[in-house]
């Protein structure tokens, strides 16, 4: 790349064209701090731009963020650093750089994507001159690969995460894109946190046809329910204390073993698979040691008299209460 100027100049705002404006994800709060900052102490760190061929503007390859924050205070000026480079080695550059400015996950993607896509840069060129492998570039490119334009917008605007774009957006539309633009609006109205997302794409793919339909409709009344349950379970659990609890454990586990009687017979030893017999074998031990703490719950006297026999809480050996003392038989 060509020697960078020394010194970055001011530049007016409307000069900059904000062609990858949409590669970038906004973050509100992340905006307003940096407007703080710069309030405070200047902008600090210059925008990069290249020079449009075809225009007397400056295509802005870093520094969104910064000018959107220079507009909130009302800036016309900004410092910005223009490189004599091409654009595509502008963005490459830009991207061996990641490590001083923690891009996310998916702006690297979208960046790679404009390389790939928009510069007409093959995969391998793109690990070589941005100091990456292959493998890292095309895991990028799938991030975004079946995230549709809606999404894109709604993980820009801070409506959704990256993780619920890629991992329950995306497979969505793919499956069902209706339900997938339902779901995104439903987002839009009544956000879902990541975990409170994915426990609902977790029942979702477990779901009947008809109760996915009420679930992409009011993701958030489904959470609503799902928690209701839990604290039911929880006043049950301690109205009944852990009698009630173990009685629950016992019915369950009653009807476990019911089923495996049944289908044992069916089984011949000589042709059991190791993975079975792995877990059958704990099972007997652990079947033989219920049987042991089974005994002494139930053959224990709960109620013995304190006239008879040692004190169970006491650790030493106590002599019987009908026999004389060891001096009398002397």
């Amino acid at each position: 790349m060509d020697t960078l100027p020394p010194q970055p100049a001011e530049v007016d705002l409307h000069r900059l064209e904000l062609r990858f404006a949409d590669a970038r994800l906004l973050e509100p709060r992340a905006i307003e701090a940096l407007a703080q900052s710069i309030e405070q102490s200047g902008q600090l760190i210059a925008c990069i731009a290249v020079a449009d061929a075809d225009s007397e503007q400056l295509i802005l390859v870093d520094g969104y963020r910064r000018v959107l924050a220079l507009r909130r205070l009302g800036r016309d000026t900004a410092r910005v650093e223009s490189w004599t480079c091409d654009l595509a080695q502008a963005l490459l550059t830009v991207l061996a750089q990641a490590g001083r400015r923690p891009f996310a996950a998916l702006e690297e993607a979208l960046l790679v994507q404009e390389l790939v896509r928009g510069q007409g840069l093959s995969e391998r060129e793109v690990a070589r001159r941005s100091g990456r492998d292959v493998s890292w570039v095309s895991r990028r490119l799938e991030l975004v690969c079946g995230l549709s334009d809606s999404v894109l917008a709604a993980v820009r605007q801070g409506a959704v995460s990256t993780w619920a774009a890629t991992r329950v957006l995306a497979p969505l539309a793919r499956a069902n894109s209706a339900q997938a633009t339902q779901l995104l609006a439903a987002l839009a109205a009544t956000p879902l946190s990541t975990r409170e997302l994915h426990t609902w794409f977790r029942h979702y793919l477990n779901a009947s046809s008809a109760a996915r339909e009420r679930m992409v409709a009011q993701p958030r009344l489904f959470i609503q329910s799902l928690r209701a349950a839990d604290e039911q379970r929880a006043d049950t659990h301690l109205a009944q204390g852990p009698e009630g609890q173990c009685s629950a454990d016992v019915r369950q586990l009653l009807a476990l073993i019911k089923r495996l009687r049944q289908r044992l017979p069916s089984l011949r030893r000589e042709v059991l698979p190791d993975s079975l017999l792995g877990v059958l074998i704990p099972l007997r031990t652990a079947v033989d040691a219920l049987q042991s703490e089974l005994a002494r719950t139930l053959d224990h006297d709960s109620q013995p008299d304190p006239r008879c026999g040692p004190n169970p809480a006491s650790p030493r050996q106590e002599p019987a209460r009908n026999q004389p003392c060891a001096g009398a038989v002397a």
